[in-house]
């Protein structure tokens, strides 16, 4: 059966369009929420797709990230508050428009240019998945260990804050993912006699602590979101409009094209490059930041498409781009889909049924941005205390849920403490996560290397893939700290300046 084919099954002969559906309708609230980023949502989601399907789970979860990349430009337009980071440069053109009486005009360029950024960035991961699988009959043990090593490094260093505490977050992530019984020896590690850590701790403990818990507990120091009015509706762009903001589309689904492709880069980084390109190449400049529709369709375009295309990176290498496609990723590897070059040829089943019903979740999402509006627009008119203890019943019912332990929920709480520490301390959050996700496949590959080689650690260097991904991880991180260097040179040379005036 061919990948076409499998899609078709997938969706008339599953319930892959109902989990799409609930999918992107569960992203559009989270993504509504102000503090609640795609993220949390997906991770607000997790404890409950255990016992289903593998497909429709990840099905489930990557619907989500679908939805809640258009529902962070609600708020950003009608209250000034993004709902989600990529949202952030939303907020200039579209809540100029809402203060022009342009609200309407505003949700619906939003919707519609996320629309096509989806569906075109869906169609270069069917096109770009398949060619990219056939590296899997290069990839070796070594390889496979070179590539995770690859992986950390390069979150680690595009990571916020310095250089040193991106790698000490993944330092950290690593050494939570050697709790528990040694896979290979069986031998206990770091358990401190207690029976319930024999297990580890499960990586989706960390992930709603680390992004959901964290988050809730950040927000009960900041004040309560604006209100706006419940009787808004959205207006599709007319055909002037439309021609007006096509060569903006165009640039901002490029540029989530390219940065959806590249480890590292995210929807919020090619929000913002898709504005200053979409303003550079624009006939009305100077409208920008004044309720420009051009300002808007931009890098609304560029989240969607990187919601599509970030799944590129996630499924063949296993290396994510965003805190979004992490938690992707801590669901693949929950439900025992382990990601990597030969993921396609191991288990086509999943990887054509996923596009289809990401096919689904974009189509779909035109209808349920009209449909899901009003019941936005009430809950973020909700005192936000009322919506935060729901949150934190909710992931905890979830918790306690899967095991019907106790335990889990402390394990869970105890993360989301640390992650608010983090927060504070300006500390990364997405390396420790990615190398906890990440570890056990870095360990086995690593230890199984060394047996292929008799405890020769050179084997390597004699693989050529293998060399080739450990040199790129040693240039990245050099050419990564030489930038640092000079970015912190001239930030004192500026300093000096502005004090001797």
């Amino acid at each position: 059966m061919d990948g076409f084919n499998i899609a078709l099954h997938t969706i008339f002969a599953t319930p892959a369009v109902v989990y799409a559906l609930i999918g992107v309708a569960w992203g559009i609230i989270g993504g509504a929420l102000p503090g609640l980023s795609a993220s949390i949502t997906m991770a607000l989601l997790l404890p409950f797709t255990f016992g289903m399907d593998p497909t429709m789970a990840i099905i489930l979860l990557a619907s989500t990230y679908v939805g809640a990349e258009y529902g962070g430009s609600i708020p950003a337009i009608l209250i000034r508050t993004p709902g989600t980071s990529a949202a952030v440069t939303t907020v200039l053109d579209g809540y100029e428009m809402h203060k022009q009486g342009k609200s309407a005009e505003a949700l619906g360029i939003s919707l519609v240019v996320g629309v096509i950024g989806g569906l075109i960035g869906m169609i270069l991961v069917v096109a770009l998945t398949g060619p990219l699988s056939k590296v899997a009959l290069y990839f070796t043990a070594p390889a496979y260990f070179a590539l995770g090593v690859f992986g950390l490094s390069l979150i680690a260093t595009l990571s916020e804050g310095s250089l040193i505490k991106g790698f000490l977050a993944a330092i950290a992530g690593l050494a939570i993912s050697t709790i528990g019984i040694d896979p290979l020896s069986g031998v206990q590690r770091f358990t401190f006699g207690s029976a319930e850590l024999l297990g580890g701790i499960d990586a989706i403990l960390v992930l709603i602590g680390m992004f959901a818990m964290a988050e809730l507990l950040e927000q009960t120091s900041r004040p309560d979101w604006n209100k706006t009015s419940t009787r808004l509706r959205i207006k599709l762009p007319d055909r002037a409009t439309w021609k007006r903001i096509w060569p903006a589309t165009l640039i901002g689904t490029g540029i989530g094209t390219f940065d959806g492709v590249t480890p590292g880069g995210g929807a919020t980084l090619a929000s913002f490059l898709s504005y200053n390109e979409a303003k550079r190449w624009s006939k009305h400049p100077e409208e920008f930041g004044k309720g420009s529709p051009e300002g808007i369709a931009a890098p609304e375009a560029a989240n969607n498409t990187v919601a599509a295309t970030a799944l590129i990176p996630t499924l063949t290498f296993g290396i994510p781009s965003s805190g979004s496609t992490a938690v992707l990723l801590g669901g693949l590897i929950l439900h025992g889909i382990e990601p990597g070059p030969a993921l396609l040829t191991r288990d086509p089943q999943f990887v054509y049924g996923l596009f289809g019903g990401l096919f689904i979740a974009n189509l779909s999402q035109l209808v349920l941005g009209f449909v899901m509006l009003p019941p936005c627009l009430w809950l973020v008119n909700r005192p936000k205390a009322f919506l935060m203890a729901f949150i934190i019943a909710l992931v905890s019912s979830g918790i306690y849920s899967i095991n019907q332990n106790v335990m889990d929920i402390v394990l869970m709480v105890g993360m989301g403490v640390l992650g608010y520490v983090m927060r504070v301390l300006r500390f990364p959050i997405l390396p420790l996560v990615l190398a906890l996700v990440l570890g056990g496949i870095v360990e086995r590959n690593f230890r199984r290397a060394v047996d292929l080689g008799y405890g020769d650690y050179s084997i390597f260097i004699k693989d050529p893939l293998s060399a080739t991904l450990l040199g790129l991880t040693v240039l990245f991180v050099a050419i990564t700290i030489v930038m640092n260097f000079r970015r912190r040179r001239r930030a004192a040379t500026q300093t000096t300046v502005q004090a001797a005036e």
